[in-house]
């Protein structure tokens, strides 16, 4: 058995925030110049030029990606042969968030009342967390600063069976289509396909910790991914709904059995800015 102190959990939390909503990934850098060769729209060709200078004065300036610094979502695996020591486990993650927000001078952006009188909590916090319980002696913590503008595009239905492939890839489309440049293309586009719904909307959720550019290791997710991509790209609505040929960088399928009178498919649209941080302790 493994200790580890839930101090060093806050401290890598704060640092991960930070520098996810002042640096974008390599990944997402290198999409997005990719997008910009394949581009033929000369407006958004301009655009993407524009958010990859920003995507370069950021971490430089210090000054955050997108005003709009998300919901904190995190995403924890904790090894079963892991003990957390020094305090309440969810007290370290929210002030792992706090301090983060704080010291990053990030936008605070959540609200304690939902629908009434919606009071800011001044500190970004509480954080949306979810916990998988894994082999091994180590935590591995990934966080999400899931910004209103893609979350608020993202879609849930439960389809009949018999709608299958087809419809699922009909659908996808559909909420890409109507969510137009309201979540700010070019998208990473996280589909989650079977389980519950609550199940399949944490899957398309947590596809976007992967990196673009890597596919499924599932073939038939992978292939399912590949024609989603060229049927979205096909919409035209390009980058931030100027019109062009690419609408997404890419889209991840995670896939869970289900039952046999149902097919749960969820779509969790993210922005350009695709923000994430992954660490392990």
């Amino acid at each position: 058995m493994r200790e580890v102190d839930v101090a060093v959990l806050t401290q890598t939390i704060s640092s991960l925030f930070q520098e996810a909503c002042h640096r974008l990934p390599d990944d997402v850098i290198a999409a997005l110049r990719s997008a910009r060769a394949r581009e033929e729209s000369a407006a958004s060709r301009d655009i993407i030029d524009k958010l990859l200078e920003n995507a370069d004065l950021s971490p430089r300036e210090m000054i955050p990606l997108c005003q709009d610094c998300g919901l904190a979502v995190v995403f924890v695996e904790l090894g079963q042969d892991v003990h957390l020591v020094g305090g309440d486990f969810r007290v370290a993650v929210n002030e792992g968030v706090r301090q983060g927000y704080r010291d990053g001078y990030l936008r605070k952006s959540v609200v304690r009342q939902p629908f009434t009188s919606r009071v800011n909590t001044g500190d970004n916090t509480p954080a949306d967390i979810w916990v998988d319980v894994v082999p091994g002696d180590k935590v591995k913590v990934s966080v999400l600063p899931k910004g209103a503008g893609s979350e608020n595009m993202s879609r849930l239905t439960v389809l009949t069976p018999a709608m299958g492939r087809g419809g699922i890839i009909d659908y996808v489309a559909s909420v890409v289509d109507d969510a137009g440049g309201n979540p700010c293309p070019p998208l990473v586009v996280g589909v989650g396909i079977g389980g519950t719904t609550e199940k399949t909307m944490m899957m398309a959720k947590k596809s976007l910790l992967r990196p673009l550019g890597e596919p499924s290791p599932d073939p038939e997710n992978a292939a399912l991914e590949r024609d989603l991509l060229e049927r979205i790209n096909q919409l035209g609505i390009g980058t931030l709904g100027y019109g062009g040929t690419v609408t997404a960088l890419a889209v991840h399928v995670e896939s869970f059995p289900c039952h046999i009178a149902s097919l749960p498919v969820a779509v969790n649209l993210q922005c350009h800015s695709a923000r994430r941080g992954t660490a392990t302790i």
